[in-house]
């Protein structure tokens, strides 16, 4: 029998969770970002999940080429473009788009041309300091790309440093957007400036950041981008971690838990011992107090994560013991009040699942 530990991934959640970006976005074709294999949660789960995107963004080669022997046939977009003159190749022979953001990029596709026209997807940075072209420099990477024979469609496109706080003392949105129109001025192509964070300002800022393509991502799988919680969003989980009870201790006033002894127990109490631990994924980082669920009752982890384990506080669940279900994450346990309690974000949680955890599809439900 297999460790009781599973990542369930909810297919339903993945479209409703798309269907919340089209929403807000209602003119603007979607791009479904799917790097560090759907944030955890499996290429082939994303391909059914994201059926109805209009087209799939990464940063693998590899996970494009599977993308297209898995059957996906529309646009696949690589977001940190080519590295080498194989990669053109590749972007090629699979028909994939890509992101240019430096002058060495043109340079190599200068001297490399591909077998078949590429649609590209011209960068600039607007302020995040990050990849792109300058402003000032934007118009003259344009031109220079579309000098070459072999460039097909050229998207001019950004990426939001702030978008989830539109006011931000360092660097607002409207700056990025003002740098974006002035340095794009004049150029003609689609523009794509939203991820999730811009996805949901959209509705609030006027069209101010309408586009041609949204490039949702964390809200797909129902973290939240910032600024308000996945629920106020009105986004569901992708992913719940779930595992049991393998275990109970009966700790005395004055005992410890864990290595390091880190908690001390300030009177009679139960432990619970739950088959999961950081070489599942779970932050070792995550402080005694970090929510969990058992039972469907909330609760709290106490002690330090071991590798294979990790222990809570069954005194809120006195029916618990060897067999009550723990949700780690995910149904009825937002990832990000997990990820906030560990100092981090969801994303890391997500992405950081181990391949030894079982993973499995739910097709049908709905989490509320």
């Amino acid at each position: 029998m297999p460790r009781p530990i599973t990542a369930t991934v909810h297919l339903a959640a993945m479209r409703h969770n798309l269907a919340r970006a089209r929403a807000c976005a209602p003119d603007a074709k979607a791009w479904a970002v799917v790097k560090a294999n759907a944030y955890g949660h499996g290429l082939e789960r994303a391909l059914r999940g994201f059926a109805d995107a209009d087209g799939l963004a990464l940063v693998e080669f590899d996970g494009a080429v599977r993308l297209r022997e898995m059957g996906w046939s529309k646009p696949v977009l690589l977001l940190e473009g080519w590295f080498d003159a194989a990669d053109l190749e590749t972007m090629s022979r699979y028909d994939l788009n890509g992101a240019v953001h430096c002058m060495e990029q043109i340079a190599l596709l200068e001297r490399h041309r591909p077998a078949q026209p590429l649609n590209v997807h011209l960068k600039m940075n607007t302020g995040m300091n990050r990849l792109g072209f300058r402003p000032e420099r934007f118009a003259e990477a344009y031109r220079r790309l579309r000098a070459i024979p072999h460039v097909g469609e050229i998207t001019l496109m950004t990426h939001f440093a702030n978008a989830d706080e539109s006011q931000h003392p360092c660097l607002p949105v409207h700056d990025q957007l003002r740098r974006f129109k002035e340095g794009a001025a004049g150029l003609p192509g689609p523009r794509s400036l939203a991820n999730s964070a811009g996805v949901f300002q959209m509705p609030h800022l006027q069209g101010a950041l309408a586009g041609d393509w949204i490039r949702p991502g964390i809200m797909l799988y129902g973290g939240t981008p910032g600024g308000r919680t996945a629920v106020q969003y009105g986004l569901l989980p992708a992913m719940t971690l779930a595992s049991e009870v393998i275990g109970v201790q009966d700790v005395r006033a004055g005992e410890f838990v864990g290595y390091g002894s880190r908690f001390e127990a300030e009177g009679a109490m139960r432990i619970g011992i739950v088959a999961c631990g950081y070489a599942d994924g779970y932050p070792r980082h995550a402080p005694t107090g970090t929510p969990i669920v058992v039972d469907g009752v909330r609760t709290r982890t106490v002690g330090r994560v071991s590798m294979d384990m990790l222990a809570v506080d069954l005194t809120p669940v006195p029916q618990a013991g060897v067999g009550s279900r723990v949700v780690l994450w995910g149904e009825g346990m937002p990832v990000d009040e997990v990820a906030t309690a560990a100092g981090t974000i969801g994303y890391e949680l997500m992405c950081a699942v181990a391949p030894r955890v079982a993973m499995v599809e739910d097709r049908t439900s709905i989490l509320i």
